[in-house]
C-alpha cells in the first residue's frame, strides 16, 4: 500500500463557532468521520485546513490536532492583529501555515498578505496557502513572487491563468493536487506539466469532505495521480513533498 500525507482536508466540529459564508454552513465532519473515510488509503498524516466558514476560530483546530496527533498539522486563518505569542502558541500546537482565502473571503485580504507572510515566516517558519482562482494570478504575480514560501490550493481551479500558475511554479511555488472535482481542465495534463517543471511542487490532498465541490473526492482521484506520475513521482507527490513542507511534530516512518 502506498503512503499518503493528506495535505488538505477540513474538520467541521459543530461544538465550535461557524460563520455562514455566502449563506453556506457545512455539515458535521469529525476527526472520526475523516479517519473512517481515509482508512484504506495508507494515511500517515495530514494537514487540517481552516475553511472560510471557520473564520479566525482556533478552538476547533487545536481540538482536532489533539485528537489526530503529532503526525498531523494545522493550516489556520489569522487577523493581522494577532500577537506573536498566539502565533508561537499555535506553532507549538502543530500549526504550520497561514491561509488566505481570496476566492470566498473570510480572512484578511491581500492588503495584509505580504506583511503577514513575512511575519509568520520569520517568527516560526510558516508558509502561506492561497485559495485563489488562477485567473487572478496575473494581477497578483508581482506580489506573490515576493512571498517567502507559497502554496496554491486546488491546482489553481481554472484554465484561465494557467500560464501564470506555471510561472509561479518555475519560481518555486508549490501547488496542491487537490479538489479534482473543482477544476475545469484535464487533471493528468495539469499534473504532468507541474511535475515536469518541478518534481517537488505538487502535494496531494483529499479535500475531504469536499465542501461545495461540484464533484467530491473519490479514491479514484488517488489512483489517477499514481497512474499519471508513476511510482516515483507518486511517492513524491503523495507524501514526500508534503512532509518536507509541513514538518509534523512527529515525522511518520
Amino acid at each position: 500500500m502506498t503512503k499518503v500525507f493528506d495535505s488538505h482536508f477540513h474538520i467541521i466540529d459543530h461544538r465550535f463557532p461557524l460563520v455562514a459564508n455566502q449563506g453556506y454552513l457545512p455539515g458535521e465532519f469529525s476527526c472520526e468521520d475523516y479517519l473512517r473515510r481515509t482508512a484504506g488509503i495508507g494515511l500517515i498524516g495530514g494537514a487540517v485546513v481552516s475553511g472560510s466558514f471557520q473564520a479566525f476560530d482556533q478552538g476547533y483546530l487545536r481540538s482536532a490536532l489533539e485528537v489526530l496527533g503529532d503526525r498531523f498539522v494545522g493550516v489556520t486563518q489569522l487577523p493581522y492583529t494577532v500577537t506573536d505569542e498566539e502565533i508561537l502558541s499555535l506553532d507549538d500546537a502543530g500549526v504550520r501555515a497561514l491561509r488566505f482565502n481570496l476566492r470566498r473571503g473570510g480572512a484578511e485580504d491581500s492588503r495584509h498578505l505580504e506583511r503577514m507572510a513575512r511575519r509568520v515566516y520569520e517568527l516560526v517558519g510558516w508558509h502561506v496557502e492561497l485559495y485563489v482562482d488562477s485567473s487572478r494570478l496575473g494581477d497578483l504575480f508581482p506580489l506573490l513572487r515576493r512571498l517567502p514560501l507559497l502554496v496554491i490550493d486546488h491546482l489553481g481551479l481554472s484554465a484561465v491563468g494557467w500560464h501564470d500558475l506555471l510561472r509561479l511554479v518555475e519560481q518555486g511555488v508549490q501547488v496542491k493536487a487537490t479538489g479534482f472535482g473543482r477544476v475545469d481542465f484535464s487533471i493528468p495534463g495539469a499534473l504532468t506539466q507541474i511535475h515536469g517543471i518541478n518534481p517537488g511542487a505538487l502535494m496531494f490532498g483529499t479535500d475531504l469532505p469536499s465542501t461545495r465541490a461540484p464533484r467530491p473526492y473519490q479514491d479514484s482521484d488517488l489512483q489517477l495521480l499514481i497512474e499519471t506520475l508513476g511510482v516515483a513521482g507518486g511517492e513524491a507527490v503523495l507524501y514526500q513533498n508534503a512532509l518536507e513542507r509541513y514538518r509534523p511534530r512527529v515525522r511518520p516512518d
